[in-house]
């Protein structure tokens, strides 16, 4: 019963650690990384980037200079400049226009035709960095201030359990009993104090 009982705990504490590191990693990908490395992450809404970015998909950009775009790049940009609806699509087509600017032909790998307008180096909010599927999902429902808060208390709350979990284990091994075993040096001096006490 005793072995039964330890193998559950061992088990609960293994579920508990993968959890931690879990969600370790989901705030690694999704905050820290993009915020060190000044990134935006993004979800993708829509099917037009199947099937190597499904609805869901959380892609993570980074601010580049238009004029190191290439065709093949896959690019988030404001479907107007200065309005804050996006679209992530993958260049297929670098042009100049009448001012000498490099300007941009885009297109989901999931559509037939490329995007009625071209886009501008004024539009473009950075190119992919990575992507992560279904990440987007939970993020996207949430607000700014909601997905901080819910961040906070998540990560709070495991970090109170993994310290929780560490006092217990130090706890169990303080009150571990400690058997002490003869030697080979002691053993002929307790026998012999035995012998003297019978004799």
């Amino acid at each position: 019963m005793e072995r039964l009982r330890n193998i559950t705990a061992w088990c609960g504490h293994l579920l508990a650690w993968l959890v931690i590191l879990g969600v370790a990693a989901v705030v690694t990908i999704s905050v820290l990384v993009p915020r060190v490395a000044g990134a935006t992450p993004y979800t993708i809404l829509t099917g037009s980037m199947r099937p190597e970015m499904p609805p869901g998909t959380m892609v993570v950009v980074r601010r580049t200079p238009a004029d190191e775009v290439r065709v093949g790049d896959v690019v988030t940009y404001q479907l107007a400049s200065g309005e804050p609806e996006v679209v992530t699509h993958r260049v297929v087509a670098v042009g100049i226009d009448g001012a000498g600017d490099r300007i941009f032909r885009t297109q989901g790998d999931a559509n037939d035709v490329a995007d009625a307008a071209w886009v501008r180096p004024v539009q473009l909010k950075g190119l992919r960095w990575y992507a992560v599927p279904h990440l987007g999902r939970p993020t996207n429902v949430l607000g700014g201030a909601e997905r901080q808060m819910v961040l906070a208390l998540t990560v709070g709350s495991l970090l109170l359990y993994a310290a929780a979990m560490f006092g217990s284990d130090l706890r169990d091994r303080r009150r571990r009993p400690t058997t002490v075993h003869a030697d080979a040096e002691t053993e002929p001096a307790v026998r012999e104090l035995a012998e003297a006490r019978h004799g």
